[in-house]
């Protein structure tokens, strides 16, 4: 009986929006990361597994990368699909074909012994494995490569912003303390003058007291 081949990577499918969407990855967790899902899509009946022979070839030929097609219709995934067509209300639109079929194999073969045809499986299935595998690997690096770049790019831009908020911060507790400084200046005027005033004001309450007092004197 021939053995049954370990596959690393599984194939993963989900609808949302215009799209059927599935992946080849080794998780749902990392499925979930591939379609950048905020919730868990396979605990709300969303997502599953699938074992469908056409959307696992073409997922295992480019695995971690997110197939697409229009929601509800039969048609290959790919990576790039067209908007479903009922949205144009157009009856007569071509249907979804498969792009890439399997080439049906001659019928006469050479013939070969069953043991060497399940080794020649065997084989061919653990390379297409870690194939995929690997591919799925690079694909997962590319997309961690750009959610680095991303994250890097937005810490440039926090950090000129709050570059310019402490500039501008320290522009205004600068004015501010001259402000201050300032008032505290004027106050110290102001303090001066109140007591000249009021030794100008004892002065003149002397001399006027005095100086009545000589009219009075004058006239009588």
């Amino acid at each position: 009986m021939p053995e049954k081949p370990s596959r690393k990577l599984k194939t993963y499918q989900t609808s949302l929006g215009f799209y059927d969407q599935a992946v080849a990855a080794p998780s749902m967790k990392a499925a979930l990361d591939a379609w950048g899902a905020k919730s868990n899509l396979f605990h709300q009946g969303i997502a599953k597994e699938t074992d469908d022979p056409d959307i696992v070839a073409a997922t295992m030929a480019a695995p971690g990368v997110v197939l697409r097609r229009p929601v509800g219709s039969d048609g290959p995934f790919t990576e790039r699909a067209a908007l479903p067509t009922d949205l144009a209300d157009d009856g007569d639109a071509p249907k979804f074909r498969s792009k890439s079929k399997p080439k049906s194999k001659p019928k006469s073969k050479p013939k070969t012994s069953p043991k060497s045809a399940a080794k020649s499986s065997r084989k061919t299935g653990e390379q297409d494995t870690r194939k995929a595998a690997a591919a799925f690997a690079r694909e997962e690096q590319r997309r961690e490569r750009a959610r680095r770049n991303e994250e890097a790019a937005q810490a440039k831009v926090r950090a000129r912003r709050e570059k310019a908020v402490a500039a501008a911060q320290g522009a205004l507790d600068k004015a501010r303390l001259e402000h201050q400084a300032r008032l505290d200046e004027i106050e110290a005027e102001r303090a001066a003058l109140d007591e000249r005033a009021a030794v100008e004001g004892a002065r003149w309450d002397k001399q006027r007291i005095k100086l009545e007092e000589a009219v009075r004197r004058a006239r009588d």
